[in-house]
């Protein structure tokens, strides 16, 4: 049992008339940010509204009928009930759960192995990866984690942007401009300077535009020429992209991009057709939502063309059936709400109740000294320069930091990496940040690097101390300085928890920051390696931080060396 299922427990046997579940309970319980406040709090409050009483009359009332002999102390102030933990006993209970588990500590069975898609990454065929698709990679990819270490089976799927009209603009763009043999040379740099310089001109001549549209009906039509080009530049590009997702140590379950799905879009028509959703709108085919208040969905162009909403609406379908998640999350920038406000309006109109389970998971941009990166204005910074760099960077600070250490190279690449990746992460995914590469890779303040290397110091600290194997039954801490780390470890299984519940990787790399000073604290005021009666006990608690460091790690897609 937790603190906070033990501090809920004792709450509901004192109040009268099933006032609150346990359940409800548990989401009032706060951890205080003092320690002479107690472990866990219960505001009074949302009892005022039930009992028409003061909070701190309520207060003083309930604790007089609360066991204090499982806790500590109880004390009352103001409208808090403060809860103080029994220390040693409650220390080695977390300890022996912590070692006995390992890296399991905090797994749970929530998700009773039900399926959950996850639409991540999905960069455009023939453009190169560029900073733009770091936060849907590295978010979708913890969000995998996350979610099956909740219990669910997460199917990770790439959705690649290998449709649409700018594979019509391409095409032109390679009839009027394109060589095979400068294509051969450096396909992706290649294809995307025909991409920038089509846009350049279509400014001054507008029919290009026409053309384009034109090659991509043949596309959408079997044309020959059209479609061996596109394969063409499909095959080339999914070769670079595997090779930086390996520099991620990202992976997918499918690559099924949205030509997957063009055999599967009359379906979706006849769909709307027969319940008579299907109307004509200036030309175009539509869907009205004004009930939902919402513009109306394209569904056709004029031409008989197709729209990203009527490829993704196919998409919606197929996953369902193919896989029949309990959850689809779209891990997608924030400007595609509305696209997605239509998406699941549709399907509720098509009669899918399903539509519910769709999460839209939104992130900001990642700008460049204020700037929006731009593949069109062809202001791109390409992913595969910044992790080199940031490897490099990293491979700076080791030489200067541990010149003996053996293996500089590999750990370069997981700290240089593994910097990107906290760094996207560490920050809520809605709000936009600046990215300095610097700032990304320091072995100090709220970094990646600083993680790794509270981990790197717990796991030098077992290596000297030559304990082959920690005594499970001596466990017990009399230090006050361990407590604050006691209470970290208890609470990762409900950080994991609340990590799920609100797609929010942050959530751990903020907690695993705050274990990491936790523990650099305890290392800097604790003399750890003294012969004495709680030497096992201490290293118990070294153990123990460097399981859930790493763990908080893995979960966010980073590696966590041994040695930095």
């Amino acid at each position: 049992m937790n603190t906070k299922e033990l501090v809920a427990l004792e709450i509901k046997n004192a109040l009268e008339d099933n006032l609150l579940s346990i359940n409800e309970i548990e989401d009032y319980l706060e951890h205080p940010k003092r320690d002479d406040l107690g472990d866990i709090s219960f505001p009074t409050f949302v009892l005022s509204k039930i009992l028409h009483k003061n909070p701190k009359d309520i207060a003083e009332e309930l604790a007089k009928k609360i066991n204090v002999d499982k806790f500590e102390k109880v004390e009352v102030v103001g409208p808090y009930i403060n809860f103080f933990i029994k220390k040693t006993e409650f220390a080695s209970n977390v300890l022996h759960n912590v070692l006995t588990e390992k890296n399991n500590y905090g797994d749970n069975t929530i998700g009773k192995d039900q399926n959950v898609t996850i639409d991540m990454s999905s960069p455009n065929i023939a453009k190169p990866m560029s900073m733009g698709h770091l936060r849907s990679t590295v978010i979708g990819n913890a969000l995998a984690n996350i979610f099956a270490k909740n219990g669910f089976n997460p199917i990770k799927i790439n959705h690649l942007g290998d449709w649409g009209t700018q594979f019509g603009k391409l095409i032109q763009a390679y009839k009027l401009w394109g060589s095979e043999e400068e294509v051969k040379c450096d396909p992706i740099n290649t294809l995307l300077k025909y991409y920038v310089k089509f846009h350049k001109e279509a400014e001054k001549d507008e029919s290009l535009n026409d053309k384009a549209r034109a090659w991509f009906t043949k596309l959408e039509d079997g044309d020959e020429e059209a479609t061996r080009l596109w394969k063409w530049f499909s095959s080339e590009s999914l070769k670079e992209f595997k090779s930086i997702y390996d520099e991620l140590g990202v992976t997918f379950d499918h690559y099924t991009g949205e030509s997957f799905y063009n055999d599967k879009m009359p379906e979706i028509i006849d769909i709307l057709n027969n319940k008579g959703l299907l109307k004509e709108s200036r030309g175009v085919k539509i869907v009205d939502l004004d009930k939902y208040n919402l513009n109306p969905a394209v569904i056709q162009k004029s031409d008989g063309s197709s729209l990203y909403i009527t490829r993704d609406l196919a998409t919606a379908l197929y996953r369902k059936r193919e896989y029949n998640f309990v959850q689809s999350l779209y891990v997608v920038g924030s400007e595609q709400r509305n696209h997605f406000d239509q998406l699941k309006a549709v399907l509720k109109e098509m009669g899918f109740e399903w539509a519910n389970d769709i999460h839209y998971i939104p992130f900001g941009l990642i700008t460049l000294n204020g700037q929006k990166l731009s593949t069109r204005a062809g202001r791109v910074v390409l992913l595969k320069d910044v992790i080199s760099d940031s490897v490099n960077l990293a491979l700076e600070q080791i030489k200067q930091k541990n010149p003996s250490l053996q293996n500089k190279e590999e750990v370069a690449h997981s700290v240089g990496v593994g910097a990107i990746i906290f760094h996207d992460l560490k920050n809520e995914k809605i709000n936009q940040f600046d990215f300095d590469l610097k700032e990304v890779v320091h072995f100090e303040g709220d970094t990646g690097p600083y993680v790794q290397y509270a981990h790197a110091r717990a796991e030098s600290i077992l290596r000297k101390s030559n304990c082959k194997e920690i005594d499970l039954n001596n466990l017990s801490l009399n230090d006050i300085n361990s407590w604050d780390i006691i209470k970290q470890l208890n609470r990762f299984p409900e950080i994991i928890v609340k990590a799920m519940n609100e797609y929010e990787p942050s959530v751990i790399a903020k907690y695993s920051l705050n274990l990491a000073r936790s523990f650099n604290k305890y290392y800097g005021n604790t003399k750890i390696l003294v012969e004495d009666d709680y030497l096992n006990a201490r290293l118990a608690l070294v153990k123990s931080v460097s399981i859930v460091l790493k763990e908080s790690l893995r979960l966010l897609g980073v590696e966590a060396p041994n040695e930095m």
